[in-house]
């Protein structure tokens, strides 16, 4: 076994990488990195029992060289008799319609593919990332602002990803390569200056080992050390945000108390759980609401403190507009992933029979809406209940009614008015359930 097996082998240890009889998935784009790593677990199959596969994702960007690549892919797996599945995809319409880099709408497609086929064979699957690499997505990080989590680098082992090369440097990627008569491709955009990456890769990282040779080892350790600093704010972070947890969102005077050494790291994880890739901006704008406010995040999410609350809203999403509906028994329908039904009871807590007789219908809030509170017999504006209930602004146009006019009957959620509540036993309800699938 080389020397740079020796690693791969005690990396997988020192993570736990892998367990026997495991099947792990390499994700084989036919350069020297993943060519190496196809080559490496090879080599260690027998001790591990590994099952292993390859999956390859072809973003038709490079035309006749995608197909190449695609080509010298199927070629290595059938040589050494590894399963192959291939995903072809068009990533500058992707781009396009989410608007979003090519750079992300690839890796973005990579990832849902490896999710899927870690799914479909409860697999793993490895990356050819290595320490190279790392130093190079901590410079990135570094450049747009990703606090401590992004100074951490790649870690080792992630959501079913695992990276066995990550304490290896590309010269020792080459190197194996050359001394196993390893074939592999090259792709023509890594040797460009057209990507952020290539550009650290080709310009910055080259000036930087100049005043530090060693720069990539220290990098390696400098993230370690890091990584497990982070692990433990991780942690505090999530009682954090668990302690703050409300309806709807989080209570913005329980994110207001947090330290503020660490108030940084919380909004961090609040962000990743919404579905955001942070940055610095992010975090400074949602620490800057936490009074009261609004800002507009990536993509087409919102992030809104209102009522002591902090939410986060998808902007984009259009208005589910509803139709409205005629009142009768037995009637059913479905609205905004709901089932609603009327139904006949003898039994405490329904409505009057008599309301079938209003015209009323099933609607959304309209301007002018008053309900009159059940035994209390106070009326109000649907606009001043809806605020005293703390129902958030994005969630009253879709809250279903019963309505006559301006008269509103009942409320989803909170039940029927003083003129349609029953106190004999029998007449209606009306029965919402979540909608199946």
């Amino acid at each position: 076994m080389s020397d740079f097996e020796k690693t791969v082998l005690t990396t997988i240890e020192k993570y736990n990488m892998l367990e026997k009889g495991a099947t792990v998935i390499v994700a084989l784009s036919g350069g020297a990195d993943s060519v190496s790593l196809l080559n490496a677990l090879i080599s260690i199959k027998e001790k591990y029992s590994l099952n292993i596969k390859a999956a390859h994702v072809n973003h038709n960007l490079r035309g006749a060289e995608a197909e190449r690549d695609e080509n010298f892919v199927r070629k290595i797996c059938a040589e050494k008799n590894v399963e192959l599945f291939v995903k072809s995809v068009d990533i500058n319409i992707i781009a396009d319609e989410e608007k979003i880099s090519t750079e992300l709408a690839g890796r973005q497609e990579r990832y849902r593919f490896f999710e899927e086929l870690n799914t479909r064979f409860n697999a793993k699957t490895a990356t050819a990332h290595t320490a190279d690499d790392n130093a190079e997505t901590v410079i990135f990080n570094l450049i747009r602002g990703a606090g401590l989590n992004g100074l951490c680098g790649i870690k080792p082992v992630r959501e079913g990803i695992i990276r066995p090369l990550i304490n290896l440097g590309r010269e020792e990627v080459e190197r194996y390569c050359e001394e196993n008569n390893l074939e592999f491709v090259t792709d023509s955009t890594n040797l460009t200056d057209d990507y952020t990456r290539n550009k650290i890769r080709h310009k910055i990282i080259p000036v930087i080992r100049e005043l530090n040779p060693g720069f990539i080892g220290t990098v390696k350790n400098e993230t370690e050390v890091l990584s497990g600093i982070n692990s433990y704010i991780e942690l505090k972070s999530e009682e954090y945000i668990k302690n703050a947890e409300v309806e709807n969102g989080c209570s913005c005077e329980k994110l207001r108390e947090i330290p503020d050494a660490l108030k940084p790291a919380v909004i961090y994880t609040l962000l990743r759980k919404n579905g955001i890739m942070p940055e610095s901006k992010h975090i400074s704008l949602i620490a800057g609401i936490l009074e009261t406010g609004a800002v507009d995040l990536n993509g087409s999410l919102r992030a809104v403190s209102k009522q002591g609350t902090l939410r986060f809203i998808d902007k984009e999403v259009q208005e589910n507009k509803f139709s409205e509906k005629e009142l009768k028994l037995d009637m059913s329908f479905c609205y905004n992933g709901n089932k609603y039904s009327v139904k006949e009871i003898n039994s405490e807590g329904a409505l009057k029979k008599s309301v079938l007789e209003k015209d009323a219908v099933f609607r959304t809030r309209r301007a002018g809406d008053s309900f009159t509170l059940p035994r209390r017999k106070v009326t109000k504006s649907l606009k001043k209940l809806f605020n005293e209930l703390k129902i958030p602004e994005e969630k009253r146009d879709s809250v279903m009614l019963l309505a006559s006019g301006s008269e509103v009957l009942w409320i989803e959620g909170v039940g029927a008015s003083e003129s349609a509540l029953s106190y004999e036993k029998n007449g209606f309800i009306i029965n919402v359930e979540k909608e199946r699938e």
